[in-house]
């Protein structure tokens, strides 16, 4: 049986390939991953593409092609975050060792995403659906706190 690349392996090939050859198409792309070994669907292209933040530039010929975008500072990812959350996050609440994010329709998974790239060390995981994240924390203590930052997120977003 063949063992399965992590998510983390494939995004970086995504990043390598997009760096190294004109890709103009999610297809073209999965192709590319398929010649290095990643068995992927187009789905699983189109999230890679949407999380690691390509996007899609003229070439000058009347093309397009997926371009990889530049490194962010710290200082370009909290005004990010600050931003998301002004613009996404309806209520935080929790209970027991849950923090539940209420956001508008379709927000709830850059949410998400956002949150784990924090990398809190007392959240456990997230899981996002079209307008809620659930949230993990360990330990329970430590959900009054997670839901008391991203308070803060949103307060210091609407200064």
């Amino acid at each position: 049986m063949r063992r399965r690349p992590s998510k983390a392996g494939r995004q970086a090939k995504v990043l390598e390939i997009i760096r190294q050859q004109p890709i103009e198409t999610q297809e073209d792309l999965a192709l590319s991953l398929k010649k290095e070994g990643f068995d992927v669907t187009q789905a699983t292209v189109s999230r890679d593409i949407k999380e690691l933040g390509i996007t899609k530039t003229p070439t000058g010929s009347g093309r397009y092609r997926y371009m990889v975008p530049q490194e962010r500072t710290y200082e370009d990812s909290a005004r990010r975050t600050r931003r998301l959350f002004q613009d996404s996050v309806v209520s935080v609440d929790y209970s027991e060792n849950l923090v539940v994010i209420r956001t508008l329709t379709g927000n709830a998974h850059a949410v998400a995403a956002t949150i784990d790239e924090m990398s809190f060390p007392e959240i456990v995981g997230t899981i996002a659906g079209d307008d809620t994240i659930l949230i993990v924390v360990k330990p329970k203590s430590g959900a009054i706190n997670v839901m008391e930052k991203f308070n803060r997120l949103r307060a210091q977003s609407r200064e």
